[in-house]
């Protein structure tokens, strides 16, 4: 499936009939991550894991860290260590 970068946010789907999407927030050097949906139909996919880490190159790129708010970001950054250099602590 194809991940799509759209304004502060990336999805799958169309632009405005989205089956999932992680949507942040800039902030000075920072990307707030606010929110994460998966539709139903594909949950268990790992579809949520690489909007995360989508998120997480972009931040490398852009040399921003992130601030994960939304729950599901949060656990998975803290979960996984190659994430930490970009995690806001």
């Amino acid at each position: 499936m194809e991940i799509k970068q759209g304004d502060h946010r990336f999805y799958i789907g169309e632009d405005t009939d989205f089956q999932a999407e992680i949507t942040f927030v800039p902030q000075a050097d920072t990307l707030v991550i606010d929110h994460t949906f998966v539709d139903p139909s594909l949950r268990g996919q790992g579809i949520a894991k690489q909007l995360v880490d989508r998120v997480v190159a972009y931040a490398r790129t852009e040399n921003k860290k992130i601030l994960p708010l939304c729950s599901y970001a949060r656990v998975v950054m803290e979960r996984d260590k190659s994430t930490h250099d970009v995690l806001k602590q």
